[in-house]
């Protein structure tokens, strides 16, 4: 039996019933609301991140939802979106309609699994310049860049000293404005 994939246009028909809905490769994938700490992390990343980007001017910060495009059949709601100023016209009202470039999944015990291996090989074959993979419970976060069509090795970050991550050299994250 042949199987349906599906669109855009069906992600814009699923209802509004407080699950994150996502379209991989044509399927759908659902999950339910994050818990307090994975929502303490992203605000976090995200103020952090938000106020830098502003800062230096260097494009705009989302943070979910919001819709990103990939193709008609890979719509995905990262936790943080960063669109650099070379791809500022990707922002459109329907959504990011391309390859931002960063997007940032924290970690969730439904979502862990997608996050490391098929968003994982999604985003690199959609052209996501750099890829963040935050655990808030180890604390950690791996951030990937694009090198042809696959992520290369990670920098892996944890512990207690400050440090920079790609794209956002400037921008020593610290521990303590993440994690609490």
């Amino acid at each position: 039996m042949a199987r349906t994939a599906l669109t855009f246009a069906d992600y814009e028909a699923l209802p509004s019933d407080g699950r994150h809905y996502q379209i991989l490769d044509g399927e759908l994938f659902v999950t339910a609301t994050p818990n307090t700490n994975h929502q303490r992390v992203v605000g976090n990343l995200f103020a952090v991140l938000r106020a830098h980007v502003r800062a230096h001017r260097l494009g705009e910060v989302f943070v979910a939802p919001v819709t990103v495009i990939l193709a008609d059949t890979t719509v995905v709601e990262p936790d943080i979106v960063f669109v650099g100023t070379d791809r500022l016209a990707l922002i459109t009202r329907r959504g990011i309609a391309g390859a931002p470039t960063l997007l940032v999944e924290v970690l969730s015990l439904s979502t862990s699994r997608v996050d490391r291996t098929t968003k994982f090989a999604l985003y690199a074959r959609h052209g996501v310049a750099h890829y963040w993979i935050v655990d808030a419970d180890a604390r950690t976060i791996d951030a990937y860049v694009l090198r042809g069509t696959a992520f290369g090795p990670s920098t892996h970050w944890g512990g207690d000293d400050p440090l920079a991550l790609s794209p956002f050299e400037g921008l020593a994250l610290d521990p303590a404005e993440i994690w609490t």
